[in-house]
């Protein structure tokens, strides 16, 4: 009789602490504009487009202060011009898998850093009717600063900075002419939720 109560009473409190735990999940849905860097070593005056997009963020906690997140969107078509005119475009994906660091302890809101590696697929290139042409993908690092404004128990409101590496050989004629680096700076504003 005393061990059933005695394993009733343990069984109980392990149920209770698990109930108290956190989800290791969050989402968040944010509007991030893109302000690409721009930098051409081409001499064809190259330039890429800003803009804002939406993004998607899968987040899973190791630990309270440390979790992994996952950055989504759908293809985004640029505009590229050269020397001021607009010359063609091209479509980008950029998945972004970042590890962050969550400061903990804090009132109020739970600042974050965090640093990555970013792909970038590049597709449906149309540069100078053709003539030109990009690398397929791109491999660059990703930094990352933000911050979580909680709202409750599950919802937050989320502001993010983040400086994503990507960049392209630019060819002419099938011949290489330099590179375009677009090195945006991400900035995001954003809801979250965590399960």
């Amino acid at each position: 009789m005393k061990k059933t109560i005695v394993l009733a009473a343990l069984t109980a409190c392990a149920m209770g602490a698990v109930q108290a735990q956190e989800s290791p999940w969050m989402v968040r849905v944010r509007a991030t504009h893109l302000d690409m860097a721009n930098k051409d070593s081409t001499g064809l005056g190259l330039t890429v487009n800003n803009k804002t997009i939406p993004e998607v963020d899968i987040s899973y906690f190791f630990s309270p202060n440390l979790a992994a997140e996952l950055i989504l969107t759908v293809p985004q078509k640029q505009t590229v011009s050269g020397n001021g005119s607009a010359i063609g475009s091209f479509k980008h994906l950029p998945p972004t898998l970042l590890l962050q660091y969550h400061f903990t302890g804090l009132q109020g809101f739970k600042p974050y850093v965090g640093a990555g590696i970013n792909y970038t697929d590049i597709s449906k290139v149309n540069i100078l009717s053709g003539a030109a042409t990009l690398d397929s993908h791109s491999w660059g690092g990703a930094l990352q600063a933000g911050v979580d404004f909680p709202i409750d128990k599950n919802w937050s409101i989320n502001l993010d900075v983040k400086k994503i590496y990507i960049k392209s050989d630019v060819y002419v004629g099938g011949a290489s002419v330099g590179t375009l680096k677009l090195n945006p700076l991400a900035a995001s504003v954003g809801i979250g939720y965590r399960f």
